[in-house]
């Protein structure tokens, strides 16, 4: 490997361990702001929500 290899190795990592880093903190984030929220449920059974539009899905 030339030096500008090791380089270039060596940016890529660091450039990585950024975006792991980031990564990290908006997942921490986001289960923090879930943890905070309400947990609220249409239904009591446990069971998703009828449909993703929330309209009633058709029985039959």
């Amino acid at each position: 490997m030339s030096m500008d290899d090791d380089q270039t190795a060596r940016e890529k990592a660091e450039r990585l361990a950024a975006a792991l880093r980031e990564n990290l903190r908006r997942r921490k984030a986001q289960a923090r702001g879930r943890a905070a929220a309400p947990a609220s449920s249409p239904d009591d059974t446990g069971e998703a929500a009828d449909s993703p539009s929330g309209m009633p899905r058709e029985q039959g």
